[in-house]
C-alpha cells in the first residue's frame, strides 16, 4: 500500500530514543510518532535550540526511521481540564507551578502552542493530543446537570483553544484530538459539536483510533466517513467488549488487565476492532498518511506484542483497487 507504518512512542517512554530506534526498527518499523515525554521529543528545545530538531532527524534516519506526527497527549489534557492533584504526574514541573488551577490551564496552553512551533521546525504537519475537558464529570446528569453547563463546557472550548489554534495555523500544522473518554470530543456526536464550536476551523481534526470508539458501541467506520476531512493521523490500536452478565461496561473502577473488566485494550488481531472495514474505509476517504500503532495489552509481554503488531498492520493495509474489477466485461 506504501502507507508508513509506525509506533507510537508514549507508551515506551521508560527507554531512551537511541535503545528504543533500533528495536522498533528491527521489529520492521518504518518511523516513530514521537512523544514529548522522555528522551524522545523535547518541545522547549526544539524550539529554543537551533540545531535540535536537525539532531533529532538525524538520529532517527541513522537507524532507518522517520517521523510524520509528534505526540502532546499527556500536557494538552491540562488545558481544558478541572486541575487536580492527579495533574502533577503529567505535566512538567514548569507547568505545574505552584498548582494554582488557573495557572496550570494557562501554561499548559501555552505549552501546546510551542508544540505548534517545535513542529513547524521539526519539519512534521500533525500534533496529536488532548484537550482536556471541564464538564466530562457530568457524563450522567445525576444530581442533574444544567444545559448550561455543558453548553458553557463546548464555550471554554473555544474560549481556550480558539488561541492555540491561531498559532496552529500561523504555523501550517493541525491539531488532531484523538477522540476519547475523558475529552470534549469522546464519541461522534460531541466530536461534531466540538467542530461546530470550533466553526470547523481547518487546523483542528483527529487523531482516528478505533479502540476507543468500539468500547463505546460507536462503529468506527461510521466515524471514518463522517469526519472525512478531518481524519489528520491514524491510530491504530485494538480493544475487546468482555460484557458476561456480571462485568460492566464502565469497568467498575477496575484497572486495565483485570479480567473482571467489561473492556480492554487488547493487543493488535487479538481484540474485536474489524481492521479490514477500517483500511476499506480509509482508502475511500483517501487518507494517504501513516498507520502508527498504539500498543496497549496488559496481558502479553510489549516486545512480542509491538513485533505481532507491526506485522500485523503490513498483512491488513491494502492499496485501493485502480481499476473496475469486471471493466474487462464492456470490452
Amino acid at each position: 500500500m506504501g502507507r508508513p507504518v509506525t509506533m507510537f512512542t508514549g507508551q515506551w517512554a521508560d527507554m531512551n530514543l537511541d535503545d528504543l530506534a533500533p528495536l522498533m526498527k528491527g521489529f520492521g518499523y518504518e518511523g516513530l510518532e514521537l512523544c514529548c515525554w522522555g528522551d524522545h521529543f523535547d518541545v522547549d528545545r526544539a524550539v529554543n535550540e537551533d540545531d535540535y530538531c536537525d539532531k533529532k532527524k538525524e538520529q532517527l534516519a541513522k537507524h532507518g526511521l522517520k517521523c510524520w506526527a509528534i505526540s502532546n497527549h499527556i500536557r494538552s489534557q491540562a488545558v481544558l481540564d478541572i486541575i487536580d492533584e492527579r495533574h502533577k504526574s503529567v505535566v512538567t514541573d514548569e507547568i505545574w507551578g505552584d498548582g494554582n488551577p488557573g495557572g496550570v490551564n494557562h501554561r499548559a496552553a501555552e505549552y501546546t502552542k510551542r508544540c505548534a512551533r517545535a513542529a513547524k521546525k521539526f519539519g512534521v504537519n500533525v500534533v496529536n493530543g488532548f484537550t482536556g475537558s471541564s464538564i466530562w464529570p457530568y457524563l450522567y446528569s445525576f444530581p442533574p446537570v444544567p444545559q448550561k453547563w455543558i453548553d458553557d463546557g463546548f464555550k471554554l472550548l473555544a474560549e481556550r483553544w480558539n488561541p492555540i489554534l491561531d498559532v496552529f495555523g500561523e504555523c501550517g500544522v493541525k491539531f488532531a484530538l484523538e477522540v476519547h473518554p475523558t475529552e470534549i470530543a469522546f464519541d461522534l456526536y460531541s466530536a461534531e459539536r466540538a467542530l461546530e464550536t470550533l466553526k470547523w476551523r481547518p487546523e483542528f481534526g483527529f487523531n482516528f483510533d478505533p479502540s476507543h470508539l468500539l468500547w463505546q458501541g460507536v462503529d468506527p467506520v461510521k466515524f471514518l466517513y463522517r469526519f472525512r476531512e478531518r481524519i489528520y493521523h491514524v491510530h491504530m490500536k485494538d480493544a475487546i467488549v468482555t460484557l458476561d452478565g456480571e462485568t460492566g461496561i464502565l469497568a467498575s473502577h477496575l484497572n486495565f488487565g483485570d479480567h473482571r473488566r467489561g473492556w480492554d485494550f487488547r493487543s493488535l488481531g487479538h481484540g474485536t476492532v474489524n481492521f479490514e472495514e477500517i483500511i476499506r474505509a480509509l482508502n475511500d476517504i483517501g487518507y494517504k498518511g501513516p498507520l502508527s500503532v498504539e500498543w496497549e495489552d496488559s496481558g502479553m509481554e510489549r516486545c512480542h506484542g509491538a513485533k505481532e503488531a507491526c506485522d500485523f498492520v503490513k498483512r491488513v493495509d491494502f492499496a485501493p483497487s485502480n481499476i473496475a474489477f469486471d471493466g474487462q466485461f464492456d470490452r
